[in-house]
Parts: C-alpha cells; sequence; structure tokens
C-alpha cells in the first residue's frame, strides 16, 4: 500500500512538473493534457485527468504546489516587518517572498511564466484571484499596505493594485525567460531585481494623483 501511494506522489509531481513547463512555455489551452503526460513519462494518456481531474484543477494544484514556501517565506517577512508604517516595508513584503521561492528553485523555473500565462488567461485567472484571496499572509500585507495610503481615493487604489500585480507577475516572468535563455538581465541576481521592482511600485503608489477630469 505504501509502495502505490509514493508511486501515485511520484507520478502527480511529474505530471506537475512537466504542465507547469509546458504551461509556461505555450500558454495553458495551447497545451493538451496528451502532451502533458508524454512530458510526464506517463505511457496513459488519460493520467492527467485521472490524478487531477480537469484543466482548471491541474491549474490550481500548481500554485497549490508554490503556496507552502510563498506562505512560510510571506510570514517570516510579516513578523520583521510588524506594524510598520512605510511603504516599502508592506511592497518589500509582496515582492521578495516570490523573488527569493524563485531564487530558491534554480534555474531554469517556470512558475513566474506560468503564472503570468495564466493571468493572461480570461478563464484561469479567476482562480489565481481566489487563491490570493485565501491566503492569510498575502490578505495581512494588503492591509497593512492600505494602512499607510489613507489618502488614495478608492478608484486609485484599486488601479495601482492593478498595475502593481502587473508589474511583479510579468516583470517576474521577462527575468525568468531571460535566464532560461541565457540572455543577460539587467540585475544580476534575483534579490536585485526585487530591489528594483520596489523602488518602482513604491514610486507608484507615490505618485500624485490628478483628477481625470484634468
Amino acid at each position: 500500500m505504501a509502495v502505490r501511494a509514493e508511486r501515485v506522489s511520484a507520478t502527480r509531481e511529474q505530471i506537475l512538473t512537466a504542465a507547469e513547463r509546458l504551461f509556461a512555455e505555450h500558454g495553458v489551452f495551447a497545451v493538451s493534457n496528451r502532451q502533458v503526460s508524454e512530458a510526464a513519462g506517463q505511457g496513459n494518456n488519460a493520467a492527467v485527468g485521472y490524478h487531477f481531474g480537469t484543466k482548471a484543477d491541474l491549474v490550481r494544484a500548481i500554485l497549490h504546489k508554490h503556496a507552502e514556501q510563498l506562505e512560510r517565506i510571506r510570514a517570516r517577512m510579516l513578523a520583521e516587518v510588524g506594524d510598520s508604517d512605510e511603504v516599502r516595508d508592506w511592497v518589500a513584503c509582496l515582492i521578495r517572498p516570490v523573488t527569493e521561492h524563485l531564487d530558491a528553485l534554480g534555474n531554469p523555473t517556470w512558475f513566474a511564466r506560468f503564472a503570468a500565462q495564466v493571468m493572461t488567461d480570461p478563464a484561469l485567472r479567476d482562480i489565481v484571484i481566489d487563491e490570493a484571496l485565501t491566503s492569510p499572509t498575502l490578505v495581512e500585507i494588503v492591509a497593512g499596505l492600505n494602512r499607510c495610503l489613507p489618502q488614495l481615493p478608492p478608484e486609485v487604489r484599486a488601479e495601482r493594485n492593478d498595475m502593481t500585480s502587473q508589474l511583479m507577475i510579468h516583470m517576474c516572468a521577462e527575468r525568468e525567460r531571460a535566464l532560461a535563455d541565457g540572455r543577460p538581465t539587467p540585475r544580476a541576481t534575483w534579490h536585485g531585481a526585487a530591489t528594483g521592482l520596489i523602488d518602482a511600485i513604491v514610486a507608484l503608489w507615490a505618485a500624485p494623483v490628478t483628477s481625470s477630469d484634468a
């Protein structure tokens, strides 16, 4: 029984790894379950459906695969910032867990590009949003950032939140792609890349608010 459980666990891990890579490189709906099964070394083309169900279930499983480590890093950073009233501290809590996690995975990685592909797919982006809303640490970080910016009108706050998400997801994906392709990157390390991204996002939140009638 234990041997079978280990075999099932290994098969699931192989499928998750293959799916993440293929989805990152080609997009989720451009990749068939058959292609994922073959890349995972599974002779049975129904293996993906058997172990995970629908394509959406597989996407959710990939997100869960990374969530535990991201939660641990965020929790550590939250303990360090305490009740800070500095926007930079809270932006760092958003950015550095992702870049630290990607750095720890080694090169090449596919998670950043996978997330970017999912966020640009209308049928799947709600899964990422739902996962974010159920993350206790992420909810706490967003609340901390909001406390530092009480003067922002609600519509501006929502707009800049979207800008922050886009910058974080797509800049990480572009760096990940460059590293995988062996191309030069503006910053030598993930830590440095995070610092540059934090600088830009802090400036974004501090930008003046111009009336839409202007």
